[in-house]
């Protein structure tokens, strides 16, 4: 057989990647009911996490930690996420994505009431070790779900789904501040659970009735192909084997493309963890660092939050399109450095309309950071590419509360915060070694 027809027989039209740039949807009606539940529990999760941010600072003064014990408290949340996500993604190859994110939001629903009963660093440490346990199992499953929906559309919808996840958060945050007044952290938290218990058993029936999506396989050659070309790394390394007609070459070919799709979720990993330890950070710090060192009022903080929020959110919903027109390197790049220039304007502002103006900016740096890199960790390892990218992703989170903490006590939080920006910026170049370690965008 001629080189070229073995390439051709090899990169079909008809196995585009997931995340490719110039794939048409397989499918006339690209919201169908599947996604729209996936995109409820992504809302949710974000609600449930929000609700439980904005109560932070009472939930501190119930407490009464510094700012050091505080980051250790907050450090259990990260510990019970990170811990949970390998076994998650196990669970996901034996049983499933959809049931496991089921599960996993029923947890969260149930976990979120149990901060405001806690009255000591020692007992919301552990009622956050069960928190981040459904928090990250949810964010395993859901986005492990949201990647074999993604490979059946065949169009880089990821950052809708966590568009969804930053609406929820919006809509939480709002909520929540608005109670701040009139409800108790007890009672408001109790209502967050009980809206995401019934979200959870609506958009649950919905999914697991629909017909599932063909999973996506660890180390399919299309799945390293999501850096951005429909062929991708391992297409590349298919094409290489091609010309090689004895069984040693094309093991080898095989153990070359397994070990550049291993470089490729790590690398996309390390690009999670730098992005989730600034929006970890955020989550954590942002209303302290309004009310402490801005003086703003827990209203205007929680607005702050808000704005933040509603950034990421905007600039989610425009991801498809952007990732499509720019590029998912170019995107990642400018998103990270747009990001770090806002943290600093951000933490070192003296004025209120300053700092939120500069939280809006790095809500629209980071808001397709993290989805992309998961999306794209996904398509070339499965549900433990998701699990082992998304285990750094928020090995940020359970770094940074303890980085800023510390940081804060010794230097002040507004300082603290400026290593957000250098995570912002490591996030945005990245993406560079992506591209040249496993033939990504372009």
């Amino acid at each position: 057989m001629p080189l070229r027809n073995k390439i051709a027989s090899r990169t079909r039209p008809d196995q585009p990647s997931p995340q490719s740039r110039s794939t048409p949807p397989a499918t006339d009606s690209p919201w169908g009911p599947a996604r729209v539940a996936l995109t409820a529990f992504f809302a949710v999760d974000g609600f449930l996490f929000a609700a439980w941010v904005v109560r932070i600072p009472d939930i501190r003064r119930q407490v009464d930690a510094s700012h050091s014990a505080l980051g250790l408290a907050l450090l259990c949340l990260s510990i019970g996420a990170v811990l949970t996500m390998p076994a998650v993604g196990r669970l996901c190859l034996r049983y499933g994505s959809r049931p496991v994110t089921v599960g996993s939001l029923a947890l969260l629903s149930l976990a979120v009431l149990l901060p405001a009963h806690a009255h000591s660093v020692t007992a919301l440490g552990g009622v956050l070790l069960l928190f981040g346990a459904g928090y990250g199992g949810a964010n395993v499953a859901m986005n492990s779900a949201a990647v074999d929906l993604v490979a059946q559309l065949r169009r880089p919808v990821m950052p809708s789904f966590h568009a969804g996840y930053s609406f929820g958060g919006l809509a939480g945050t709002g909520v929540s501040g608005l109670l701040a007044g009139p409800l108790s952290t007890a009672w408001a938290l109790a209502l967050s659970g009980a809206l995401g218990a019934a979200v959870t058993v609506g958009a649950g029936v919905v999914l697991l009735r629909g017909p599932a999506a063909t999973p996506v396989a660890p180390g399919r050659a299309d799945g390293a192909g999501s850096a951005g070309r429909a062929d991708g790394a391992g297409s590349a390394a298919d094409a290489g084997s091609a010309g090689h007609d004895d069984g040693a070459g094309s093991a080898a070919d095989a153990g070359s493309a397994r070990t550049r799709t291993r470089l490729l979720v790590l690398l996309l990993g390390l690009t999670a963890l730098c992005t989730a330890y600034g929006e970890g950070a955020i989550a954590d710090w942002t209303t302290l660092h309004l009310t402490d060192d801005v003086h703003a009022s827990s209203v205007v903080a929680a607005t702050g939050y808000g704005a933040y929020a509603f950034a990421m959110a905007g600039g989610r919903v425009g991801g498809t399109w952007l990732s499509i027109r720019l590029g998912q390197t170019r995107l990642m790049l400018l998103g990270g450095l747009t990001a770090a220039v806002g943290m600093l304007v951000a933490a070192l502002a003296p004025a209120v309309p300053v700092a939120i103006c500069g939280f809006v900016l790095v809500g629209l740096g980071l808001a397709n950071l993290f989805p992309l890199a998961i999306a794209r960790a996904g398509a070339a390892g499965g549900p433990q590419g998701v699990a082992f990218a998304s285990s750094l992703g928020y090995g940020g989170m359970l770094i940074g509360p303890v980085v800023i903490g510390f940081l804060a006590d010794a230097v002040g939080l507004p300082l603290a915060l400026t290593t957000v920006a250098l995570a912002a910026t490591v996030a945005a170049l990245l993406p560079l070694s992506v591209r040249r370690g496993a033939t990504g965008d372009e």
